[in-house]
């Protein structure tokens, strides 16, 4: 068939029908735009009613965020946080120039572009959607600030026009700026972070200032799962979203190719929930929160108030590494208990390395006492991964602790194998193995002029026992009582120059009314006649029982309480003496503070002041101090004398290990209990005390030859030792009224030859000579 032939067979459409055709398609297009119009119209009309009643932006006009309760030092350092919103505002010019970029990076591109709405990022996240993957999102930074603010997080048609409506509103009130600083400080981060300034002091311990690339990337990447992904719980995660951003911003050409690799390389040191805040000041910040909701009750979490302690960071810097050297020196000297815990390490390495991460995970750190578990073990070497997954080796010396629990010979149950549980640490040499401590300490100084406390750690570890063991723990203080019962016979006639029997002395059953009492000395000797000076050096209980006899247990316990002591904790038995009652360690303070200010009690306190968040003082501490007569509970004499006894025990005595601090100027008394279940150095320079304290929660003997010198002096010795040097050398003046003679202090009215001049020393170490039978009952029950 030709072409010509092709032609004529093709038919000719009427011209009707293309008209017909033409007006249906014109018809439908018609209809198609009338119908856009009308919809249109409803959503303009619904816009134009919806637009009225969207909330008003008072909230963030007038940016008001709940503020939490913040707890600082002395000299300014942040200890302490309280408010479910933990939050440091920052304007948006302090906010660094890399930390926007990372946000803009990752949030919002074009955030100075567009209205409010990216139209541009929504066809780009649809046309990404469509083609499958991972989904992407198109909210603005100005839409997260409206939802944030006024709307849920529910993925409705409805919340989006919304959105998009308060988003449009907020572009039309607020500058760019505001409403970058509004989401800067207001987006939560996750470890109740809200705000990047939070944020930064949370997860670095740094301001947002000093921040840098690699750690402004991995802060920029936490708005979007701010609780699953930062890099306290999946670091793994927090990295790689890192890296994404730090690619973001090359691309964006925010960070040029030596920043990128510099910040991609950065090793990031992100801070433990133990390593919260500027120092281990946890005890302190709870007594103050504690406190300040006495006053303010639930405004004290959203009201921004600031609270400034009285503690200062050196001190409680030295105080919490010397009571945790103290602790685990007296761990080592007592055996290791073994691992942990145990678990099944698949052979698969990566379901190994995720079995471990989540298995550690429930073991948490404990400053340098870190949890790993075991891969390989022998006698000679360990060899273990941590929860970071950095692998460590464990030799020599740093097995010495554990060595019977690697032997063949230990029990399978509880030796130290693949999967064991264990815990490290590590020091210049090197890893060691280490285990957590069973025993309890406490610490607290305070100035003795005004009772303001300079370090107080409660406790090894708040995180793991959040009793405060120098406010709440009531033991025993053993020999550290003496001193006050010494005090007391000063006035009742005695000196350090009196002469007393350290003899054996029974109470027999004549006088008891029932089984006989017959105290001892704690190491069992008996060195006959001594001063009364010479007894306080050598912490003779023979020489405080008698004393306490001679004067009466009533009196000592009425004496006592001029220092601060409860009289219901102590009552007035002859085992006063002995230190059978019981104190705390805050309280402990306050009475040595007595003796080293020249006889005025001052109260130990915490708090200085409160201020609002504009730092407007709300209340301010006004304490009682040393030098007001008003505050005098002792004779000035009475303490110049028991100073002077005070200072023998460090010099002669049961404290001379503190010699190695070379000062003249210390003072303090040791105390053991009964079956050494309580160790105490109570010390002092005449400007700071110091109160050590250690033993178990569950009162249990420390070990046969555990003494306060050996366990609780130590600690005492190692915070001084820090903090001492800022203090100058003090010689106390000898105060009128007081003379010298023979080698020793009296009062003027009782000088030697007057006054008791001995005790015990014509009786057959029974007290019949100085008490009647009815009297010494009464007193010791």
């Amino acid at each position: 068939m030709t072409t010509n032939d092709a032609a004529k067979s093709t038919k000719k459409l009427p011209s009707g029908s293309l008209g017909l055709i033409a007006r249906i398609m014109i018809g439908a297009t018609g209809l198609a735009l009338g119908l856009a119009l009308v919809g249109l119209l409803v959503l303009g009309i619904a816009l134009a009613l919806a637009y009225p009643n969207l909330p008003a932006l008072d909230a963030l006009t007038v940016y008001r965020p709940k503020m939490p309760l913040r707890v600082f030092s002395a000299d300014n350092v942040l200890i302490g946080e309280f408010g479910e919103e933990r939050r440091s505002m920052v304007h948006i010019r302090d906010i660094p120039d890399v930390m926007k970029k990372a946000v803009l990076a990752i949030e919002d591109d074009r955030f100075y572009e567009h209205g409010g709405v990216d139209y541009q990022g929504i066809l780009r996240a649809a046309v990404h959607n469509l083609g499958g993957g991972a989904r992407q999102g198109a909210s603005t930074i100005t839409q997260q600030v409206a939802r944030n603010f006024f709307l849920s997080s529910e993925q409705t048609f409805k919340r989006k026009v919304y959105e998009a409506l308060l988003a449009w509103k907020i572009e039309q009130n607020l500058s760019k700026d505001q409403i970058l600083e509004v989401y800067m400080n207001q987006i939560y981060l996750g470890q109740r972070a809200y705000g990047f300034a939070s944020a930064a002091q949370i997860y670095f311990g740094k301001r947002l200032q000093d921040v840098t690339t690699a750690e402004a990337a991995m802060l920029a990447g936490l708005p979007k799962a701010p609780s699953a992904n930062n890099p306290v719980v999946n670091p793994k995660r927090a990295k790689a979203r890192q890296q994404y951003i730090l690619t973001r911003m090359h691309q964006l050409g925010y960070i040029n190719d030596a920043q990128l690799e510099q910040a991609k390389n950065e090793t990031l040191h992100i801070k433990s929930y133990s390593n919260e805040f500027g120092m281990h000041a946890e005890y302190v910040a709870e007594m103050a929160r504690q406190l300040v909701y006495e006053q303010y009750k639930e405004d004290t979490y959203t009201r921004g108030l600031n609270v400034y302690t009285t503690i200062r960071k050196a001190d409680q810097d030295a105080a919490y590494l010397s009571l945790r050297h103290g602790v685990m020196d007296y761990e080592k000297r007592h055996g290791y208990r073994g691992p942990e815990g145990f678990m099944e390490i698949p052979s698969n390495k990566a379901e190994a390395d995720d079995a471990i991460e989540k298995n550690l995970a429930d073991y948490s750190d404990s400053d340098d006492l870190v949890a790993a578990v075991v891969l390989d073990a022998s006698p000679q070497k360990i060899h273990a991964v941590l929860s970071s997954g950095e692998e460590i080796n464990i030799t020599g010396s740093g097995l010495s602790l554990a060595n019977s629990w690697l032997s063949s010979k230990a029990a399978p149950a509880q030796r130290i194998k693949r999967g064991a549980v264990i815990r490290v640490t590590q020091d210049s040499k090197g890893w060691s193995i280490t285990h957590m401590p069973e025993v309890a300490a406490a610490f607290v100084s305070a100035s003795t002029e005004d009772g303001a406390i300079r370090a107080l750690v409660g406790g090894f570890d708040y995180n793991r026992n959040k009793f405060n063991h120098v406010t709440q723990a009531w033991r025993q203080p053993g020999s550290s009582f003496k001193p006050f019962i010494y005090s007391a016979s000063l006035e009742k006639g005695m000196s350090p120059a009196t002469i007393i029997n350290d003899a054996p002395i029974t109470f027999g059953g004549g006088l008891t009314g029932g089984q006989a009492w017959e105290p001892k000395n704690y190491d069992g000797k008996y060195d006959g006649p001594m001063t009364m000076r010479k007894g306080l050096t050598k912490s003779k209980n023979m020489i405080s029982v008698r004393i306490l006899n001679k004067i009466g247990a009533k009196y000592g316990q009425e004496y006592s309480t001029r220092f601060g002591f409860d009289a219901d904790k102590n009552p007035p038995y002859l085992t006063l003496s002995l230190g059978a009652g019981a104190v705390t360690p805050l309280q402990m303070a306050g009475a040595y503070s007595v003796f080293a200010n020249g006889g005025y009690k001052v109260s130990p306190y915490i708090i200085s002041k409160i201020t609002d968040i504009d730092g407007n003082i709300l209340s301010q501490v006004a304490p009682d101090k040393a030098g007001n007569e008003s505050n005098r509970v002792i004779d000035e004499r009475n303490a110049f004398l028991m100073d002077s006894m005070l200072k023998d025990v460090v010099r002669y005595g049961t404290a001379t290990k503190a010699l190695v601090l070379k000062r003249p100027d210390l003072a303090g008394k040791t105390g053991t209990t009964n079956d050494s279940i309580d160790a105490w150095f109570a010390g002092y320079q005449p400007k700071l005390v110091g109160i050590a304290w250690m033993g178990f929660d569950k009162p249990r003997n420390l070990g046969n030859k555990e003494t306060g010198g050996g366990l609780a002096l130590p600690i005492w010795i190692g915070y001084m030792q820090k903090v001492i040097n800022t203090l100058p050398v003090e010689e106390r003046p000898v105060p009128n009224g007081i003379i010298a003679a023979n080698g020793d202090y009296y009062y003027a009215e009782n000088p030697p030859g007057t006054g008791v001049q001995s005790l015990g020393l014509d009786g057959a170490g029974t007290p019949a000579d100085e008490k009647s039978g009815n009297e010494v009952k009464n007193e010791l029950f």
